[in-house]
């Protein structure tokens, strides 16, 4: 069962149970059951709506560009709050990104206490013959 419908199985003024007893049954925080979720402000739905926008045009742009995009048009959003509304949304970006930074494949390095010694197997030092 998902969290919100156990939420809402919870009577606050209950006779039998208190809160924090039903919170135990239901395997819920008590916090999520005191403070209810607040709602949209208005400015995020206007940001949200443009970033759908955008996405429907350019579905390949992250969340980088996306900011980008919006800074140009004059918005002044930051990445932080760009992230947490497309993942609100649901929206992804439908490619994967470049992978510029892989490391290259490590060459086999030889300690240097095991440098004179041969090598028996990958693991364990000969000593020196």
């Amino acid at each position: 069962m998902r969290t919100p419908d156990r939420r809402a199985m919870v009577e606050r003024p209950s006779k039998d149970l208190s809160v924090r007893r039903q919170c135990a049954l239901l395997n819920l925080a008590r916090s999520g059951v005191y403070r209810p979720k607040p709602a949209a402000a208005a400015s995020d739905l206007t940001v949200m709506r443009r970033i759908d926008e955008l996405h429907l045009e350019l579905p390949f742009y992250g969340s980088r560009r996306m900011t980008f995009e919006l800074n140009k048009e004059g918005r002044g959003v930051n990445r932080k709050r760009v992230q947490r509304l497309m993942r609100l949304m649901g929206s992804r970006r439908w490619f994967r990104a470049p992978a510029r930074a892989k490391p290259r494949r490590a060459t086999r390095s030889i300690p240097i206490c095991c440098a004179a010694w041969r090598l028996r197997s990958p693991i364990t030092c000969g000593r020196p013959t």
